[in-house]
């Protein structure tokens, strides 16, 4: 859980007290904790003899070191203090940054050694920015034969059988999603722009480095399971604005599981009657309105907003997950049902 402003508060703070009241305190586990230069530790949580920052500059230089030469849109450097250290060095295509003395090498080989500190930004969810790949025409296209498919053997002809007839038929909320249809009807190449990333690559590539961060974390600090907040953020509101750069108030953190292909448990860990929702204002130049982070505090009715904990195991022990998940899940009885429905009858039907 990294800090940030009030956006955060409320349920990052929630959530810290309920993994040391419930797991702690009520089931009696040994809770060890992850680092970053942005969070101040608990001085009650022993601190990780390997975190995940630690795992990450130990392996990155092996799986995907082009993590570290990643350009923001602006076209500057994602990671700053690298840039800062190390000899003039092309990232992209003739984008040159480097005012250091250091050959790129010799920095990953110190990071990984320890010797010098991993960038400031290296972190699970700074790595998770993907490429995006047109697999998505590839998947569709592949349902729709496979379904034509299954009608036939059924002796039902079935004419919904391509992307052009999926155009045709279908509604849209706007011009804008018939557009996006009518481009991925009309992508015939599955690989991104040549000469740039390639997103198929980077999701294969990702999905290992995160599973091997997983299993050097809960190995080396002899672990059972990771427990972490789903989000820090509130839902964001219908048609309102969002924290920043966060789209639909999700961060990159909270797709780890997925990203790594790896089991996850999520349970409802409580409630929270405060949040601070992001506002639109006007830019400086007038044309467009921004999201941006508000300390007005909005009173949520009882029950709440919910928050949720994810549990994560080594790979294989999902029985250790579901067995540690469902004794949380019994212990802490987070599950409220919403005000406009009772209680599910029990029973046989």
């Amino acid at each position: 859980m990294l800090p940030g402003p009030k956006l955060v508060e409320p349920i990052t703070a929630a959530a810290a007290a309920e993994i040391k009241t419930m797991l702690a305190g009520r089931l009696g586990a040994t809770l060890v904790e992850s680092a970053d230069p942005r969070w101040t530790p608990d001085p009650e949580l022993e601190p990780m003899a390997t975190d995940f920052r630690r795992a990450l500059a130990r392996l990155v230089p092996v799986f995907m070191p082009d993590l570290l030469f990643r350009l923001e849109a602006d076209g500057t450097p994602v990671h700053k203090d690298f840039a800062a250290a190390i000899q003039p060095t092309e990232f992209q295509p003739g984008m040159v940054f480097g005012e250091g003395t250091m050959a790129p090498m010799d920095y990953l080989v110190a990071m990984a050694e320890g010797q010098i500190p991993p960038p400031a930004r290296l972190d699970v969810a700074t790595i998770q920015h993907q490429e995006l790949a047109p697999t998505f025409r590839f998947h569709i296209s592949q349902y729709l034969m496979r379904r034509v498919a299954d009608w036939a053997a059924l002796g039902i002809t079935e004419t919904l059988a391509d992307w052009a007839v999926l155009n045709a038929r279908s509604k849209f909320w706007g011009d804008d999603q018939r557009a996006a249809f009518k481009n991925w009807e009309e992508i015939t190449d599955p690989r991104n722009p040549l000469g740039g990333r390639q997103g198929v690559n980077e999701r294969i590539m990702l999905r290992e480095l995160l599973w091997r961060v997983d299993m050097m974390v809960l190995l080396e600090n002899r672990l059972d399971a990771l427990v972490r907040l789903h989000t820090p953020l509130p839902p964001g509101k219908i048609g309102g604005a969002e924290e920043p750069g966060t789209p639909q108030n999700l961060r990159l953190e909270s797709f780890y599981g997925p990203n790594a292909g790896l089991t996850e448990v999520l349970v409802p860990a409580g409630y929270v009657r405060t949040a601070y929702d992001p506002v639109f204002t006007l830019s400086a130049d007038r044309t467009r309105y921004l999201p941006t982070l508000s300390d007005t505090p909005t009173a949520l009715p009882a029950p709440g907003l919910p928050f949720s904990l994810v549990f994560r195991a080594e790979p294989g022990k999902e029985d250790v997950l579901l067995r540690i998940a469902s004794a949380y899940e019994a212990a802490s009885r987070r599950r409220v049902p919403p005000p406009a429905f009772g209680p599910l009858p029990m029973g046989g039907a």
